[in-house]
């Protein structure tokens, strides 16, 4: 895995633990934080190569916070986590640059390879459950 230094942002303890426990033995740091203010202060201190967000963020939303991480910080890469499975959705944050989109109910399937696919350069969106296509 190409991403070395991780920041995991979820409202949720129990998701972040899980998510911190599959990067084990993937990244060298992971650092958890619950809300984007603690995001944004989480990357500036720490200059992950790999951002794993909820896009539930109730304050300015996961699409805006990606703009400004990237604005700030162009090579850092994103993967949004979303219980939501709204092609709407995925092409909002992939309009403000993120590289990633796994829904939460397939994390334990799809969360390792999208971080593989991101961190080397790709793009990785979950599949629809219900068969549908969710890439932009």
């Amino acid at each position: 895995m190409g991403c070395k230094r991780v920041v995991l942002a979820d409202q949720h303890p129990a998701m972040l633990e899980g998510i911190r426990r599959m990067l084990e033995t993937q990244a060298e740091s992971v650092l958890m934080v619950a809300d984007e203010a603690s995001l944004l202060q989480a990357v500036e201190r720490v200059l992950p190569d790999l951002v794993i967000a909820d896009l539930s963020f109730p304050v300015t939303g996961a699409a805006n916070v990606a703009r400004l991480l990237k604005q700030r910080h162009p090579g850092i890469k994103i993967i949004i986590l979303s219980v939501h499975d709204d092609p709407a959705a995925v092409s909002e944050v992939a309009a403000a640059g993120v590289e990633g989109f796994v829904l939460k109910r397939r994390a334990v399937v799809d969360l390792i390879p999208a971080i593989r696919a991101v961190c080397q350069g790709g793009r990785y969106v979950s599949k629809d459950p219900s068969g549908g296509d969710l890439a932009p």
